[in-house]
């Protein structure tokens, strides 16, 4: 017989723009400050790069420029949650996004979450967009986000290592003209040593 599911589930209110990123506790790995971002090679504007977290290179996703939504006020202190990843895949254990403020605990159930999707398609990276008690929410796609950022991180990756090969050949052709170079001077070298004999032996005739 299969467990029955729990009645009350613990999840978190992440403030994002004007809205709220409804995910379970346990996704949570960490707040932190926002750290600067090293930029990923042809990504769109909603990866702001990679951040550099208890040895990991996270990507940093702003979640209000994937769906396109309201961004908050700019004076509102920025923060980054990281994310725990769904798919296992080992090159990407965390997600982070940015935040505006820190995540509220609650506990609900599924008389809490109300459903408000219209029939219209959902943005990208949206699962659902529900109604929490008086907070509007959306529940992220993360699997979608996932499986988008790691086909991004790869192409950044593929096109990084393209060009260190474009680099290296370069490299090897300038190393092959020069050696080339100095091989001609050695043969100039020799014929003005064979003058320098030839005219040694005529004037000694």
């Amino acid at each position: 017989m299969s467990d029955a599911l729990p009645r009350e589930i613990r999840c978190v209110l992440v403030p994002v723009g004007n809205v709220r990123l409804l995910l379970p506790n346990s996704t949570i790995a960490e707040v932190i400050t926002q750290t600067e971002a090293q930029p990923v090679a042809g990504a769109p504007p909603w990866l702001l790069g990679r951040i550099a977290w208890r040895g990991w290179r996270v990507p940093l996703v702003s979640f209000t420029q994937l769906a396109g939504l309201p961004e908050a006020d700019a004076e509102l202190s920025v923060r980054v949650a990281v994310l725990k990843t769904l798919g296992g895949d080992p090159t990407l254990p965390f997600v982070a996004v940015v935040t505006q403020g820190f995540p509220r605990l609650t506990v609900l159930n599924a008389e809490l979450i109300i459903p408000t999707h219209d029939g219209k398609s959902l943005p990208s990276g949206v699962r659902a967009q529900v109604l929490v008690r008086d907070d509007v929410a959306v529940i992220p796609d993360i699997e979608w986000i996932e499986a988008t950022v790691l086909e991004l991180l790869a192409a950044a990756d593929a096109q990084a290592t393209s060009t260190e090969d474009d680099a290296d050949a370069a490299q090897v052709d300038g190393d092959a003209v020069e050696n080339l170079g100095v091989a001609g001077g050695s043969d100039a070298d020799d014929a003005d040593a064979g003058a320098d004999v030839s005219g040694w032996n005529a004037s000694r005739n």
